[in-house]
């Protein structure tokens, strides 16, 4: 509990100093990349302040110079600023109530990071099809295929929307495996454990030749690939003794 009180007074600190000189610069030029830039850094020393070491598999299989959308497993509160702390730029499909923080909802906002507000299905629809627009445009995202962070640590079932994002915009999605991050910061607990998160990047799964009908197909497929990254007790009970089985790409 006091080293999750002390990251988190610090990174609010680091908000609070850098914050409104920062939105103040995106005002007036009209330009938020330095806001990013500054966010992804506070990412980097949130983990370095939480003692989480991060080990990387699959580096290489960041693309760069195209919009995909990046499919991480979602354990606990450590996986957004792990996983953005190794990225290209990305924008991120988010829960609305993230973006009413102080100082911290209003640099989501400016770097393009889209509300979803789960409890309104017409709104969470918009927020895809706005998704799908600025992917089209060549903004890469990160979305949590789960929607929601797991209690145990173990894959849930993936939620359909960001399929049909990376869909409608005929986009790759890369699927990441997150393990060991549920043991860093359990989901109903105020408390953070040094450890290691150890992040592996899969080969993209293109999305084209996909259509509603066989969506199935292609969430079967980017759900085995992050299976694959997964320890045993990080894999469903209905799967973890069962070997992974990737079924074949439209063709």
């Amino acid at each position: 509990m006091i080293r999750a009180f002390f990251v988190i007074s610090l990174t609010f600190v680091y908000l609070l100093l850098l914050g409104p000189p920062l939105f103040l610069f995106a005002y007036l030029t009209g330009n938020a990349n330095l806001v990013y830039r500054v966010g992804a850094w506070g990412c980097r020393f949130a983990v370095w302040l939480a003692g989480v070491r991060l080990e990387v598999q699959g580096r290489e299989k960041i693309p760069t110079g195209q919009a995909v959308v990046f499919m991480p497993n979602h354990q606990s509160n450590c996986d957004p600023p792990a996983v953005i702390s190794i990225l290209p730029r990305v924008r991120v499909l988010v829960k609305k109530e993230f973006c009413r923080t102080p100082l911290l909802g209003r640099a989501m906002l400016l770097v393009g990071f889209i509300p979803v507000d789960r409890k309104n299905r017409e709104r969470a629809i918009e927020a895809i099809e706005e998704g799908a627009k600025s992917l089209a445009a060549g903004h890469s995202f990160m979305v949590f295929p789960e929607g929601t962070r797991s209690r145990d640590g173990r894959l849930q079932p993936f939620k359909k929307g960001a399929f049909v994002m990376a869909m409608k915009a005929q986009v790759p999605i890369i699927p990441i495996s997150l393990s060991g991050s549920s043991r860093i910061m359990q989901k109903g607990r105020f408390a953070i454990r040094p450890g290691l998160v150890r992040i592996t990047v899969h080969d993209a799964v293109p999305t084209a030749g996909y259509a509603p009908t066989n969506r199935s197909q292609l969430m079967e497929r980017v759900r085995r690939a992050v299976l694959s990254g997964l320890a045993e007790d990080e894999q469903p009970l209905s799967t973890a003794s069962s070997p992974p089985v990737v079924p074949p790409a439209p063709g």
